[in-house]
């Protein structure tokens, strides 16, 4: 899953912002899940990487939800 920039993440749809969050949420669970197994992923750095893009999407989504509001 790449990760994902802010320019980027606004470019896309509502829909395709829910997908992407779908999407990385799912991966999070399953490195979360190797994780406790005692499993190490490939990329340590990755479930940091994820769970900041996820944090962007729900902050710009939230910001764009605001700005209509007003």
């Amino acid at each position: 899953m790449a990760i994902l920039k802010p320019k980027d993440i606004l470019k896309l749809s509502p829909k395709e912002k829910e997908k992407k969050l779908d999407e990385l949420r799912k991966e999070l669970m399953k490195l979360k899940s190797q994780i406790s197994m005692g499993n190490l992923p490939e990329s340590p750095g990755k479930v940091r990487a994820i769970r900041r893009t996820i944090a962007r999407i729900l902050t710009l989504s939230k910001e764009r939800r605001t700005l209509k509001n007003k």
